[in-house]
């Protein structure tokens, strides 16, 4: 059975170049092509279940919605489904921007097409986040600059500030002083399905499995010393 992907893309130059390099593999197809991100979401809606694509490359900038705004709608109405961002864009704020919403990748248009083809295969079958050299070497500096301390212990610089929403370092602190979901829940006044879907995308976002990586990520960044990071 072929993989299913879709582009997203405003500029028909750069679908059709997509679609050219997809067709090289016989065992991926393309369920759409979307000129914006509200033809992309049209699109999805109309879809059944079994045909909606496993991974969406998303472009950027487009008229209407944006890339990371489609893709944060996307991902709460089909969390099922990968995105990649396929852009020319590689500045700091857009890469962090599109992580938060929920991509998984970040890749520049100008990749082959067997860069592309594994980034699929990464993605989907190892639950990788590939990333194009020149951005995972700016991510990597970013990281790397976050992690320094600051001699006026600001959180500007926090990793966990570019990583995750407010809501998620909330729940975070709570998680990281043993609060079970549940117990969560009722103190924040919110569905314990709502905390569980939240302790999820952290544990994506900081790439961690179970809430002893959680911890032991806690213990080695000392955020049990320092509180106010969550604030």
């Amino acid at each position: 059975m072929s993989t299913l992907i879709a582009i997203v893309d405003d500029k028909a130059i750069n679908r059709n170049t997509f679609e050219h390099k997809i067709k090289l593999f016989e065992d991926l197809d393309i369920v759409f092509m979307a000129v914006n991100g509200n033809d992309c979401l049209e699109q999805l809606k109309g879809l059944p279940v079994n045909k909606l694509p496993k991974l969406i490359f998303m472009d950027l900038e487009m008229p209407g919605l944006s890339g990371i705004q489609t893709i944060e709608i996307a991902k709460q109405l089909y969390p099922q489904i990968n995105f990649i961002v396929l852009t020319v864009f590689d500045d700091e704020e857009k890469i962090f921007e599109s992580i938060k919403a929920g991509a998984c990748g970040y890749l520049l248009k100008d990749e082959n097409a067997g860069s592309i083809y594994s980034a699929i295969i990464n993605t989907l079958e190892f639950g990788g986040s590939p990333m194009s050299p020149a951005i995972a070497r700016k991510t990597l500096d970013l990281l790397s600059k976050a992690s320094l301390p600051s001699p006026s212990a600001t959180k500007e610089n926090d990793t966990l500030n570019y990583l995750l929403s407010d809501r998620e370092k909330e729940i975070l602190q709570y998680t990281i002083h043993g609060d079970d979901a549940k117990r969560i829940a009722q103190t924040l006044n919110i569905s314990v399905y709502t905390v569980r879907k939240h302790i999820s995308n952290i544990y994506e976002k900081l790439h961690v499995n179970s809430k002893a990586q959680i911890m032991h990520l806690a213990h080695q960044q000392k955020w049990f010393d320092n509180i106010s990071l969550f604030l």
